[in-house]
C-alpha cells in the first residue's frame, strides 16, 4: 500500500458545501493544467508512511521455524482437520433445485430470455442442483399452449373443455361467468368462478383492438358463446354493445327498457318505464343485432359503487369544506380527479371526512357507506330495498343528477342476483393486475405462448405442493 493510511470517502452532508467530485476544480491550460482538490469534511486525506505508520514488511519463516511447524503432532493437525470438516458442513452451500428456481425467476418478473440467460450462468458458477435444466423455461408452456390460437390479433381458447381437462378440473359452464374488460393496450376476456372460489381462467386476449361492436362479434364468435351459454359480467358500456345499443350518452341508454335519461324533470319520481321487448333496428338507440340474451347479463356491482360514488363527489358544493378537504387529502391528484372521484377506500376508512359534510350530504354519504356493505358486497341485508329507498332519496335532496348506474337501483332492484360478491367484476379487475405482469415479461409478444405460460404460472401459484407460497384461499388444482 502506498499510504499509511488511504483515502477515505464519507456520505456528504450537504451536496452544494460537502460534495468533493463536485467542489474539486481543475485550473490552467495543456501543460499547466492543474487539479485543486476541495478540502470538505467529508473526505479523509492520504497520509504518507512515517515514523508512525511504518512500511510494513513481509514475514520471512525461517528455517527453525519451519522445522518446528513440521514436528508439530499429528493429533494437532487431525483435531484442525475435523473442526475444519465440521465448520465446512455447518455452512454447505445449498443448491437451488427446479422449484425454487422457478420461484426466483418469477419474483424477480424476467422475461423467457432472460430467465434462461440468468439459469445457465448459474449453473456454469455451479449454483443449481444437477437436475436443474435450463431449456425447461422454452417447453412449460407446451402442454397448455395446443389450446389457443390466434386470427384477427385475437388470441383465444378453442378447446375450453380440453383446457379444463388438462387441468384436471370438470368442467361445467354453468359455474362460470363472462368477463369481458380492457384497457389502453389490450382487450381481455375471463372465466370467472361463480363464488369465486377457484382461480380465473383466460379465455381470449386481443391486442390493437378497441371496445367496438365489430371486436365483440370476432370475440363472440371465436369462443363459440352460443354453445357454452355463460353469464356476462363487464361494465355497462361494453353490456350495451352486447345487447346491440350504440354507444355515447343516448336518449335511451338502458338495455332493458326505455328510459329517457334527458327527462330529469322524472328522475327520482317515475320508476315504472315502458319494457324492452324485441330489438328493432334504428328504434330506441338500437344499433345492432344483440349479440347476447339480456337474460345472462349480471350487473357489476364494483362499477355501480364507483358511479355512486362520483355522482356524490360531483355533487359536492366545490367551495365548501368538504370538497376542500378532499383537495387537502389527495394532494397528488388534479382538481379534474378529484370530482370524478379519487380513491373510494381511503376516504372510506377516514372518520374526518364526514364532520366537514352538512346535514344533507351526511345523510347521503351514511346511506352510501350502508349500500357498499349491505347490498354491493358479499352480505346482503334482508331489508336491501329499504337501504336502497333511504339512497335515493338522500340522492335527490342532495342534488345528485340519476346516471344508468342509479337507474338499475331505482327501476331494476330485482334484476340484481341474489349474491352480488359471488359474481363481482372486482376479481376481473384484479385479473387486469395478473395479466399486467405476464405482458410486462413478453414484451409485446402476446401470443399463444403467453396465455400458456400464464396457466402454467397459475397452476404454480394455486398447487401447495409445487409452491410454497399462500394461495389466497382459492381452491387448488
Amino acid at each position: 500500500m502506498k499510504f499509511g493510511v488511504p483515502m477515505i470517502w464519507k456520505e456528504p452532508l450537504c451536496h452544494t458545501t460537502d460534495y468533493y467530485f463536485c467542489l474539486s476544480k481543475q485550473t490552467g491550460i495543456g501543460k499547466n493544467m492543474r487539479w485543486v482538490y476541495a478540502n470538505v469534511p467529508s473526505i479523509t486525506f492520504p497520509v504518507p508512511h512515517s515514523d508512525t505508520f511504518p512500511i510494513p514488511n513481509c514475514p520471512d519463516l525461517s528455517q527453525s521455524q519451519t522445522s518446528v511447524i513440521s514436528q508439530s503432532s499429528s493429533t494437532d493437525t487431525s483435531d484442525f482437520r475435523s473442526d475444519l470438516t465440521e465448520c465446512q458442513g455447518q455452512h454447505e452451500q445449498h443448491l437451488l433445485t427446479q422449484e425454487e428456481l422457478n420461484d426466483w425467476v418469477r419474483d424477480l418478473e424476467l422475461s423467457k430470455e432472460k430467465a434462461e440467460l440468468h439459469a445457465s450462468r448459474m449453473k456454469q458458477y455451479h449454483f443449481l442442483d444437477t437436475s436443474v435444466k435450463v431449456t425447461y423455461y422454452r417447453d412449460r408452456d407446451r402442454p397448455y399452449t395446443k389450446y389457443y390460437t390466434s386470427t384477427d390479433n385475437i388470441c383465444f381458447c378453442k378447446d375450453i373443455p380440453g383446457l379444463f381437462e388438462e387441468l384436471g378440473q370438470p368442467y361445467n359452464a354453468h359455474e362460470w361467468r363472462l368477463f369481458i374488460d380492457s384497457n389502453k393496450s389490450s382487450l381481455k376476456a375471463v372465466l370467472l368462478h361463480n363464488g369465486n372460489e377457484k382461480p380465473s381462467i383466460p379465455i381470449a386476449h386481443a391486442i390493437n383492438t378497441k371496445e367496438s361492436y365489430e371486436t365483440m362479434v370476432k370475440l363472440v364468435k371465436s369462443l363459440n358463446y352460443e354453445d357454452h351459454d355463460w353469464k356476462v359480467c363487464a361494465d355497462l358500456k361494453v353490456t350495451g354493445m352486447l345487447c346491440g345499443l350504440q354507444r355515447g350518452y343516448t336518449k335511451y341508454c338502458c338495455f332493458l327498457c326505455f328510459w329517457d335519461s334527458r327527462a330529469r324533470e322524472h328522475h327520482y319520481k317515475r320508476k315504472q318505464w315502458p319494457e324492452r321487448k324485441s330489438h328493432t333496428l334504428g328504434e330506441g338507440n338500437i344499433k345492432y343485432l344483440p349479440l347476447i340474451k339480456k337474460e345472462n347479463i349480471l350487473l357489476p356491482p364494483l362499477h355501480i359503487k364507483l358511479g355512486l360514488f362520483k355522482n356524490f363527489v360531483k355533487a359536492l358544493d366545490i367551495e365548501g369544506q368538504a370538497f376542500a378537504y378532499l383537495r387537502t387529502l389527495f394532494e397528488n391528484l388534479s382538481f379534474a380527479k378529484i370530482k370524478e372521484g379519487p380513491q373510494i377506500k381511503k376516504l372510506l376508512k377516514d372518520d374526518k371526512f364526514q364532520t366537514y359534510l352538512s346535514s344533507v350530504e351526511a345523510a347521503a354519504w351514511n346511506s352510501f357507506q350502508l349500500i357498499v356493505s349491505d347490498f354491493l358486497g358479499n352480505n346482503k341485508s334482508p331489508n336491501y330495498e329499504t337501504i336502497v329507498e333511504n339512497l335515493l332519496q338522500n340522492y335527490a335532496k342532495m342534488g345528485v343528477n340519476m346516471s344508468l348506474k342509479i337507474h338499475f337501483l331505482h327501476s331494476h332492484l330485482n334484476f340484481f342476483p341474489e349474491n352480488l360478491g359471488d359474481v363481482s367484476d372486482e376479481h376481473g379487475e384484479r385479473f387486469h393486475q395478473q395479466m399486467k405482469n405476464i405482458e410486462r415479461r413478453y414484451q409485446g409478444n402476446w401470443d399463444e405462448r403467453m396465455m400458456g405460460d400464464y396457466i402454467w404460472f397459475l397452476i404454480r401459484e394455486t398447487d401447495s405442493q409445487r409452491n410454497r407460497r399462500q394461495s389466497g384461499g382459492q381452491t387448488y388444482f
